[in-house]
C-alpha cells in the first residue's frame, strides 16, 4: 500500500502566475505545488495491482507522467470544482492502456456537473466527429454509506467547503488488519466538519487535511484552524494539503507540532 500526494497546491497552483513572492520563486522543490490530488497504489487480495485516484484535476497528465501511472481502476471525487475535475478527459489514455472502462464515484451534485461539462464523453453519439474520449462508469455515492473497492472499505465523510457540501474519504482494509498508512482520512477543501462526521476520524493512522494559508478564508481551514482540528482528531500523523503560496514548506514545518507537517508533491506514505 502506497499513498501518493500527486499535488498539494491550491486552485492557482504554486508558483502562481505572475507572482515573485518568496515561495513562488523558491528553489526548494517542495514549494512547487500542482493542484491537489492523490493516489492509492496497492495490490488487492487477488494479487492484482490497483490504483485509486482521489480527484482528477487539470494537472493530472503531468502527475501521471511524474509517477509512471499506467492504470486507474477508480476515481473518487470530493466535489465539483474545476481544480478537482478538469483533468477527467486525460483518463482516456488509461482506457487504452488497460483496455477497460474506469469507474468514477461521486455524489449527485458532482455527477451532474461532470455530465454537463463532459458532454463529449457522456453524449459521444452527438459529437460531430467520432472523437477519442474516455470510457467511464458513473456510480453515485452517498455520505456515510461505505463502499468496497478492491478490498478497501471506503467511507464518504460529509464535510463543508463554505456553504457547499463536499466529501472526504476514510480508507481501511475490509477484512484484514490495518497497516500504516491506513486507516487514512483524506479531507481537502474543507472549512467545517459537521457534528455527525467526527466519528469517522476515530483511530486514524493518517489524516490528510486542508490548510490553505494563515489568513482567514470563507471556504478553507487556515493553517491554525487545521492544526486545531488535527489536534482534536489525534491521528498518528497529519499532513496538510491545498496550500497557497503564503506557506513556505521548510519555514512552516518548523513551526508545526510534532506529528504534523505540510505534505509536498511526490511524497509517498507506505507500510
Amino acid at each position: 500500500m502506497r499513498f501518493v500526494f500527486l499535488g498539494t497546491g491550491t486552485s492557482a497552483g504554486v508558483p502562481a502566475i505572475g507572482c515573485d513572492c518568496g515561495v513562488c520563486t523558491s528553489a526548494d522543490p517542495r514549494d512547487r505545488r500542482l493542484r491537489t490530488s492523490a493516489a492509492l497504489r496497492f495490490v488487492d487480495p487477488a494479487g492484482q495491482e490497483r490504483v485509486i485516484l482521489i480527484d482528477a484535476g487539470p494537472d493530472l497528465r503531468e502527475q501521471a507522467l511524474r509517477h509512471n501511472l499506467r492504470r486507474v481502476d477508480a476515481i473518487l471525487f470530493t466535489h465539483n470544482h474545476v481544480d478537482h475535475t478538469f483533468g477527467l478527459d486525460e483518463v482516456r489514455r488509461f482506457n487504452v492502456v488497460m483496455r477497460a472502462p474506469i469507474s468514477i464515484y461521486a455524489d449527485r451534485h458532482t455527477l451532474d456537473h461532470l455530465l454537463r461539462v463532459y458532454k463529449h464523453i457522456y453524449e459521444r453519439e452527438n459529437n460531430v466527429n467520432d472523437s477519442f474520449v474516455a470510457t467511464l462508469i458513473n456510480h453515485e455515492i452517498r455520505p456515510e454509506q461505505s463502499i468496497n473497492l478492491f478490498g478497501l472499505r471506503v467511507t464518504p465523510i460529509p464535510l463543508l467547503h463554505g456553504r457547499l457540501p463536499v466529501l472526504g474519504y476514510r480508507f481501511e482494509p475490509e477484512n484484514t488488519p490495518a497497516l500504516s498508512p491506513l486507516p487514512l482520512a483524506y479531507c481537502t477543501d474543507v472549512s467545517a466538519i459537521p457534528p455527525q462526521s467526527w466519528r469517522h476520524f476515530r483511530g486514524l493512522s493518517t489524516l490528510v487535511l486542508d490548510a490553505l494559508r494563515h489568513r482567514k478564508h470563507p471556504t478553507h481551514f487556515t493553517l491554525q484552524e487545521a492544526v486545531n482540528v488535527a489536534d482534536q482528531i489525534g491521528a498518528g500523523r497529519t499532513f496538510f494539503v491545498h496550500m497557497a503560496h503564503d506557506l513556505a514548506h521548510e519555514e512552516t514545518n518548523a513551526t508545526l507540532p510534532a506529528g504534523m507537517a505540510l505534505a509536498h508533491d511526490g511524497l509517498e506514505l507506505s507500510q
